[in-house]
């Protein structure tokens, strides 16, 4: 993979600054209203020096020379500098916040939608819990960025001009004040570091967290029956705690910086008031120059404390967007690549040449698979768990592409179709049959564009869906909860198959498609799969035997190849795995033959019951 400079861990200026300029590239479209409240925040800043400089005619004018005219103009000038800064500073404030979470917003849309289109192998090895922080959490850290940039200029403007004002009022007070500013340097690059490192664990481990609870809260079925409640309250304090020592670490190197800018501050302070207060008892400075000089210092440290709290908003700002541009700035992580030519239909037939397919670790999951399927038929794959039977056809609708040989639909490579058009032309039914937590109207219809309530009902009615439907307290208003947990499994898997069959796609693709239900269930689901089935292009995953039998052609997968292939009755003679995996199904008969007897029954896929003869070859087909 491409190495990403965002991957780097290192904490060098050049990092940094990279890190900062892409963060500052979404502020861009809001440049003018950042530029009024930088105009705004110069306005705000010398107003506090105005207001330092104040001191030294309200003490000499005032209270030494009794002048009763100051008297009147000092408290007015310094009611109208404070409103002045203060409907400045909201001005500021608001502009900022705008700009922040529009920023907010475009950075958690770009995040979203390219996690949305990766490729499924990115899919992999990706955590839930730690997309969802940093599409939430490390964004937020980012919106500082700017504010926090502004308000250290805001800072540096204030901080001239105090400087401005007590070099006026004493060149040589001024130079022992700021004498020991380089003290400070130390600290500030120190914490500046570690804040940033610590930020960074501490998203991390948020991530972590919310990995934690994903897990946990989804398989909370689990976690009860097997009685692990109070092992998991363990788990998640551990991680709690590990998050709080973090947290804890971060908050005092803040404090640690923070504090060592006011030592540095009461330094400067204690050698101005030494070597000013002696000018003053000698007689070569007044009172009120000397306080509005230490009024103007005071207020000087104030913008360096801040500036301090304003880098380890962006140190922490640094860290999130590590994270954030980790995903978008990637090269290695490429969005789903999709052809331009639009499948139109109709289906004719699809091929498989050559194909062999690894997942990222390694793992060889196809080897050299060919076969083809025409429109109308049903292929079956069978073998054991392992064999590479899903990763076959999750090729088909391009979750994966082959590492070698070509997979061609109606005589064109899969490549060419564009994504949305191929996908819209395969209706998939597997076992885990996933519902989101919208109405069951909503489920039904999800993906199929402008199908209308009508066609939900048609389809509900044909995956003998529509009965318990209507029993529910809303009907097909009625909200599924997550995952659709308040429904059964059968119910939920009819669901499923009804959003097949809006769909109304010319290639169906079953997927162990009823092995998780019980047996009543079964019979009616197998029922609506019949009608899904209807004058479709069907292939069928199965592990069981019975569900395939009468198949158009079966295809036999052992460890990612495909070591046999045809009809049930040439696979028992020539197949020696399909025989084994048949013969563990069924009982074998006291003659060794590996067919039932006119006597066993077996329930097909399309929801009837499958009698076959001594001879293998006769299949009578009746409804139950």
């Amino acid at each position: 993979m491409p190495v990403n400079v965002y991957t780097l861990r290192g904490f060098s200026q050049q990092h940094s600054l990279v890190l900062l300029r892409r963060c500052l590239t979404y502020f861009r479209p809001y440049l003018w209203r950042i530029i009024l409240a930088t105009l705004v925040m110069i306005l705000a800043g010398m107003c506090d020096a105005g207001a330092a400089w104040l001191v030294k005619p309200a003490l000499d004018d005032i209270f030494i020379q009794k002048n009763a005219h100051t008297l009147y103009l000092i408290p007015l000038a310094f009611f109208c500098l404070t409103l002045v800064k203060a409907t400045g500073r909201l001005l500021q404030n608001y502009m900022m916040q705008y700009c922040g979470l529009r920023v907010l917003e475009k950075l958690r849309e770009e995040l979203y939608g390219k996690i949305i289109f990766l490729p499924m192998r990115f899919y992999e090895d990706a955590q839930v819990g730690m997309l969802m922080s940093r599409i939430i959490s490390d964004v937020v850290a980012i919106r500082g960025s700017m504010p926090a940039l502004v308000m250290i200029a805001r800072q540096i403007i204030t901080l001239i001009s105090l400087l401005a004002v007590v070099f006026y009022q004493d060149a040589w007070l001024a130079f022992w004040a700021v004498v020991v500013l380089p003290l400070a340097f130390g600290p500030f690059w120190y914490f500046s570091r570690r804040i940033r490192m610590l930020s960074r664990k501490n998203q991390v481990k948020l991530g972590e967290i919310s990995t934690l609870l994903q897990e946990v809260l989804s398989g909370i079925r689990v976690v009860k029956t097997c009685g692990m409640e109070e092992a998991e309250t363990r788990r998640f304090d551990k991680e709690n705690k590990r998050l709080l020592r973090i947290a804890l670490k971060q908050s005092m190197a803040g404090e640690f910086s923070s504090s060592a800018m006011e030592l540095v501050g009461a330094l400067g302070i204690g050698l101005v008031i030494l070597f000013g207060g002696l000018q003053v008892i000698h007689g070569e400075s007044t009172p009120g120059t000397f306080f509005s000089f230490v009024a103007a210092l005071i207020m000087m440290y104030e913008p360096i404390k801040k500036m301090t709290a304003s880098n380890n908003d962006i140190q922490k700002a640094l860290a999130g967007a590590e994270r954030v541009f980790e995903i978008l700035d990637d090269p290695g992580l490429s969005v789903e690549k999709s052809g331009t030519l639009p499948f139109a239909g109709p289906f004719r037939d699809l091929a498989f040449e050559n194909v062999s397919f690894s997942y990222a670790d390694g793992t060889e999951a196809l080897i050299d698979c060919s076969f083809s399927i025409r429109a109308g038929q049903r292929i079956a794959i069978v073998g054991p768990s392992g064999a590479g039977k899903t990763t076959f056809v999750s090729l088909i609708p391009r979750f994966y592409d082959p590492l070698q040989g070509r997979i061609l639909l109606n005589g064109l490579p899969l490549a060419e179709y564009s994504l949305s058009s191929l996908r819209k032309a395969i209706a998939l039914v597997s076992q885990d049959h996933f519902l989101f937590n919208l109405s069951v109207q909503d489920n039904i219809l999800y993906g199929t564009g402008e199908a209308l309530e009508e066609d939900a009902r048609r389809a509900a009615k044909a995956a003998f869906a529509d009965s318990f439907i209507l029993s529910l307290p809303e009907g097909y208003a009625t909200l599924v909860g997550e995952r659709g947990v308040k429904l059964s499994g059968g119910q939920r898997q009819r669901l499923t198959i009804a959003r097949a069959l809006v769909k109304n796609a010319p290639l169906l693709i079953l997927d162990e498609a009823t092995s998780a239900l019980d047996s009543q269930s079964e019979q009616v689901v197998q029922q609506a799969l019949d009608n899904l089935m209807r004058d479709r292009t069907t292939i069928i995953i199965a592990h069981r035997l019975s569900t395939v039998i009468n198949a158009d052609h079966i295809l036999v997968m052992d460890k990612g190849r495909i070591v046999g292939q045809g009809k049930h009755a040439e696979l028992l003679r020539e197949s020696p795995l399909y025989a084994r995996l048949y013969a563990t199904q069924f009982q074998t008969p006291k003659d060794g033959s590996l067919f039932p007897t006119e006597e066993q029954s077996v329930p097909g896929i399309l929801g009837e019951e499958c009698r076959v003869d001594a001879d293998g070859k006769k299949n009578i087909w009746s409804q139950p």
